[in-house]
C-alpha cells in the first residue's frame, strides 16, 4: 500500500515498454498514469490533464525531454523526475538546471523509484510542527504550503519551498550544505552537493524580483539568508 495519497502521474517516454513498465509499477501502490510518447503530446498531456508529478525521459524525437521539463516548469511547481539512461554528471546538472527536481538513472529498482515519489510528495506536502516561520521580508505557511514576499505569492517547486524554509528557520544563521541536502533530499543516503545549485539559483531569482532576502553563499560551508538593501536614492542637485 502506497505511503501517500494516490497520484496522477504523467509518464513520458517515447518508449511503450518503459511506459507500461513505470505504469504498472506506479499503478501497483494505487496511482493512476496518464501517458505520453513524444515531448509535444506530453506538454498538451500536462496542460489538459493536470497531473500531481512527472515522470519524465530525455532523449526522445522533437521535443526533446529537457525542453519539456523547462516547459512544465514555467507553468508551476508540479514536481518532476527525469528517469534516463544518460548516467552521466553533466547530464543529470542540465536536467535539473532545465528545472527537475529529482534524476534516476535507467535501470532502477522498483523500489527505488516508489521512494522518490513519496519523497517528492512528502516535500511538497509535509506539515512542520510549527506552521509559520518568517523574516523582514519573507513568510512561510507551512500548512498551506505558500511562501510570501510581503503581499506577493511567490510560485515555488517542492525543493524550493525546502531549501527556503530551512533558511529561513536559520533566522540569518548559517545553513549549511549538508543541512540543505537534508531538507531538500530527505532519506536520500548520498546526496551530491551540486544537487542544491541550480535549485538555490532559481530560487535566489524569484526571491529577488520579489525585493527579498537572498540565499547569499558562505564559501565551502553553506548559505545564509540576508535581506536586500533598497537601492539608494538619487542625489538631488
Amino acid at each position: 500500500m502506497s505511503a501517500v495519497p494516490p497520484l496522477r502521474i504523467l509518464v513520458i517516454d517515447d518508449e511503450p515498454a518503459m511506459v507500461g513498465a513505470v505504469a504498472a509499477l506506479v499503478g501497483s501502490v494505487g496511482h493512476r498514469v496518464i501517458s505520453a510518447y513524444d515531448g509535444h503530446e506530453a506538454v498538451r498531456r500536462f496542460d489538459a490533464e493536470h497531473p500531481d508529478l512527472v515522470i519524465l525521459d530525455l532523449a526522445m524525437p522533437g521535443l526533446d525531454g529537457l525542453a519539456v521539463c523547462a516547459s512544465i516548469r514555467q507553468r508551476g511547481n508540479t514536481p518532476i523526475i527525469v528517469l534516463s539512461g544518460e548516467g552521466q554528471e553533466a547530464a543529470k546538472v542540465e536536467a535539473l538546471d532545465a528545472g527537475a527536481d529529482d534524476y534516476v538513472t535507467k535501470p532502477f529498482g522498483k523500489n527505488e523509484l516508489l521512494a522518490r515519489i513519496r519523497a517528492l510528495t512528502r516535500r511538497s506536502s509535509t506539515e512542520r510542527t510549527t506552521d509559520d516561520a518568517a523574516t523582514d521580508s519573507v513568510r512561510i505557511d507551512r500548512r498551506r504550503h505558500e511562501v510570501w514576499a510581503g503581499d506577493h505569492l511567490l510560485r515555488l517547486t517542492p525543493i524550493e519551498f525546502a531549501l527556503l524554509d530551512a533558511l529561513v528557520s536559520g533566522r540569518g544563521d548559517l545553513v549549511t550544505h549538508a543541512e540543505l541536502l537534508a531538507a531538500g533530499w530527505p532519506g536520500e543516503p548520498d546526496p551530491d552537493p551540486l544537487w542544491t545549485k541550480p535549485h538555490l539559483a532559481r530560487l535566489r531569482t524569484k526571491l529577488r524580483k520579489a525585493g527579498a532576502a537572498l540565499p547569499t553563499p558562505v564559501r565551502a560551508v553553506g548559505y545564509r539568508l540576508i535581506e536586500q538593501r533598497p537601492a539608494a536614492p538619487t542625489p538631488v542637485e
